[in-house]
């Protein structure tokens, strides 16, 4: 009986190897978001930033833009060097309606930080997320993860 295992384990093992190491089976796929980022920026609803500069280690996982009702939303995902996702979030929903919805109700400021976007906001978001938050009159942008807050400093510190 070990035998018959043996004969059907070793291969299987042996396939796992070559699609992790070889094919980079592990590795998110990736996407492109120039399309997303274009249409969003032909639209001009509201002034949109992208992200410039980011290593290799980053990995946009997502990218859409949708019209709505109340609004415009680019929204991009991505997956951090830590591989963990993070979001992307712009809008010319008005933050009071944008925030409660991406966030939770719950959501309290906790600090800023600045980058060369403008000002950031600190929030606690969902349990383990944290995110950051720049508003202005003409949009919203929302950075939201469960990552360090380097991370999320990082992706704000690129948007142009």
């Amino acid at each position: 009986m070990a035998m018959s295992l043996a004969v059907l384990l070793i291969p299987i093992a042996l396939l796992l190897t070559f699609y992790r190491l070889v094919l980079d089976g592990d590795k998110p796929v990736s996407v492109d978001t120039a399309p997303a980022i274009q249409e969003a920026q032909r639209a001009g609803l509201f002034p949109v930033l992208a992200p410039q500069g980011l290593g290799d280690d980053w990995h946009a996982t997502s990218s859409t833009f949708r019209r709505a009702e109340n609004g415009a939303t680019l929204r991009i995902g991505y997956v951090d060097p830590d591989k963990d996702p993070i979001q992307l979030v712009e809008s010319n929903i008005p933050s009071d309606t944008l925030l409660p919805t991406e966030l939770t109700k719950d959501a309290k400021p906790a600090g800023n930080f600045r980058s060369p976007a403008g000002v950031w906001r600190w929030y606690s978001a969902r349990p383990g997320e944290k995110a950051l938050v720049l508003a202005d009159q003409t949009r919203t942008v929302v950075i939201v993860g469960k990552t360090d807050v380097s991370n999320l400093e990082a992706l704000a510190g690129a948007l142009r």
